[in-house]
């Protein structure tokens, strides 16, 4: 009797084991943040960066998906406060405005790329994921010569799978860490109140070139932070590019800084 007792609480116990096993290994699966055994594998893109306190640098952006009737002024501006600045730009937007994409490539600021489509971005196939980008690298270059190191998706909408594909095609994926929320038709008033108050060093800040009122705030804008002492500067200034870690709340750092 001792011996079966025994080994009936041999088979209960593996029994109890083999169904915890089994219970982490499907938590881990099927959990939306990626958590493993209590540690996080999402994968994050930039939104700021984390630069040393001497060197006050703020990177303002500009997603172009639709209109450009504004895009030659914003230029101008931007020329007008010596302000670098980087334009995210969507393939069928490129088709329609070739030569503003020239502009901005001759006027020095860098260019982005922000899909061929506009599509949601995770809800694609890898290969998908790669036509679209890989379009819009193909068509800046013909244009400009230049190939873009940085991808903003379309409703700054990530997941481990875009992530992963931006990063085996060597390039960087940047969200922003102010949102003038201009698109929404917010006046000056309103978009300075959502930036200047809030503006520090390393901070990526997200504008469109067709909104409502970007001619209108953006020299209040340049002006405001001019007066705290910042310097405009386009992301390949300011965003690494290889050797970096990006932490939970999205700053990215040197490695061994």
């Amino acid at each position: 009797m001792f011996l079966v007792f025994k080994k009936r609480n041999i088979l209960f116990y593996g029994f109890v084991i083999v169904m915890i096993v089994a219970l982490i290994a499907t938590i881990s699966v099927s959990s939306v943040a990626g958590v493993y055994f209590g540690k996080t594998t999402r994968k994050i893109p930039v939104y700021s960066v984390a630069v040393p306190d001497d060197d006050k640098v703020i990177a303002l952006t500009f997603d172009a998906a639709w209109g450009a009737d504004k895009t030659l002024k914003i230029i101008e501006i931007l020329k007008e406060y010596d302000a670098k600045a980087t334009f995210f730009l969507v393939g069928f937007w490129i088709d329609k405005y070739p030569e503003e994409v020239k502009a901005i490539a001759e006027a020095g600021f860098d260019i982005g790329n922000h899909s061929e489509n506009h599509l949601n971005m995770p809800r694609l196939s890898s290969d998908k994921i790669v036509e679209e980008i890989l379009s819009v690298n193909e068509k800046v270059k013909g244009l400009t010569g230049i190939t873009p190191v940085y991808f903003r998706a379309p409703f700054g909408d990530y997941d481990n799978g875009l992530m992963t594909c931006i990063e085996d095609l060597g390039m960087v994926g940047v969200q922003w860490s102010i949102d003038s929320l201009d698109w929404k038709g917010l006046g000056v008033k309103e978009i300075t109140g959502r930036i200047l108050p809030k503006a520090k060093s390393g901070d990526i800040v997200l504008f469109h070139n067709n909104s409502d009122h970007v001619v209108d705030v953006l020299p209040v804008i340049l002006e405001g932070l001019k007066q705290k002492g910042f310097r405009f500067v386009a992301l390949s200034e300011m965003v690494y590019q290889k050797n970096y870690t990006v932490d939970s709340q999205g700053v990215q750092r040197k490695n061994n800084q």
